[in-house]
């Protein structure tokens, strides 16, 4: 076997390992530790099952086909792929809207009126899903609000991330969205079409 071989067959053993290790890590966490945020926590599922399979570059005799620099390679891949997977997966199944309407059509039969969907997402799907204390347990965690008294605060980092959401949602999403059959614009302004007056203000501090 040339050494080019011997080089991508270590790899990719490598990359196999790496991607059972990171299954393993995160089904041990997602079912027998705590979490805060789903996330967050992948995320540190991808930390660990690459510092592992990085002492196991390291200290194996049979990976030493392998170059420094190429190890190092491997390890930006290992930890760029778990990224994509810690949001492609589980993150997308607990925050999509889109599976959601997908599993609660299954619970149903396969067959839902469409004028009921205002309620089941208005209702049905903010309590089952618990999406207020998600929403809000996830902030809390990024550090973008703060809970005091009752009132829900934007922080500094909060108020900053809120302004680049805003301009790019204002000038970067898309003009002309399918929604329902019509090409609209809503979407990237949704607050033109908020209550003007509310009563859910916190009082002055």
């Amino acid at each position: 076997m040339g050494v080019q071989a011997a080089k991508l067959s270590r790899a990719t053993v490598a990359t196999g390992l790496f991607l059972v290790l990171l299954c393993a890590v995160y089904v041990i966490h997602a079912r027998f530790l705590s979490v805060n945020v789903v996330f967050y926590a992948a995320l540190a599922d991808v930390v660990v099952a690459t510092g592992v399979c990085a002492v196991v570059l390291w200290t194996m005799r049979w990976f030493d086909v392998l170059g420094g620099f190429e190890k190092l390679q491997l390890l930006a891949i290992w930890l760029l792929t778990g990224y994509a997977l810690a949001i492609s997966v589980p993150t997308v199944i607990d925050r999509s809207l889109s599976f959601y309407i997908l599993e609660k059509l299954d619970q149903r039969g396969g067959r839902i009126r469409q004028d009921a969907f205002a309620h089941i997402i208005g209702v049905e799907f903010m309590r089952e899903h618990r999406v207020v204390d998600v929403r809000l347990t996830e902030q809390l965690e990024s550090g973008t609000i703060s809970i005091e008294g009752g009132c829900v605060t934007l922080t500094d980092k909060g108020r900053r991330i809120a302004g680049i959401s805003r301009v790019f949602r204002n000038h970067l999403l898309p003009k002309q969205r399918l929604l329902m059959g019509e090409y609209s614009d809503d979407l990237t302004d949704p607050f033109r079409r908020s209550d003007e007056h509310s009563d859910y203000a916190c009082a002055p501090r």
